[in-house]
């Protein structure tokens, strides 16, 4: 699983102009399921994000997390993360790596599931659907974390 985690003050994901998900202050997650990835690769990847220190203390120190904020998190599924682009001809990424939809689409829902059972507040885009996701990165800050 790779995961692109953008610190936001505000995040929305929208389809045909409806909003499916929205936010306030905390992390929009670009989620990205390979083939093989499991349980174990959900787990750890919850648990590694919703105790990322990534928000500023008083100090100004990255020093604070998700848990520690109270902030949200804006879970979009994103199949091109798992992309190859190391092939020596062509410009072409290769998406044969990225789970089928019948494994991922369970993985990205249990993803949320333990973001939640961690105490995040989780908003969602919908898998599959073609989405426009508008952030105001905060910082900026991004961080990419594979499992």
């Amino acid at each position: 699983m790779r995961a692109v985690c953008q610190r936001v003050r505000d995040a929305r994901v929208s389809i045909e102009g409806h909003v499916a998900g929205e936010i306030g202050a905390g992390l929009c997650i670009l989620v990205g399921v390979a083939r093989g990835d499991g349980e174990d690769e959900v787990a750890r990847l919850a648990g590694k994000i919703a105790r990322l220190r990534i928000f500023e203390d008083e100090a100004g120190r990255f020093d604070r997390s998700l848990l520690d904020t109270g902030g949200a998190a804006l879970v979009v599924s994103q199949f091109t993360l798992i992309a190859d682009s190391t092939r020596q001809k062509g410009t072409r990424p290769d998406f044969g790596h990225a789970a089928p939809k019948d494994q991922a689409e369970p993985l990205i829902e249990r993803f949320c599931e333990e973001l939640r059972s961690l105490g995040v507040p989780v908003e969602t885009g919908v898998f599959g659907a073609r989405m426009v996701v508008e952030i105001i990165n905060d910082g900026p800050v991004t961080i990419i974390l594979d499992v």
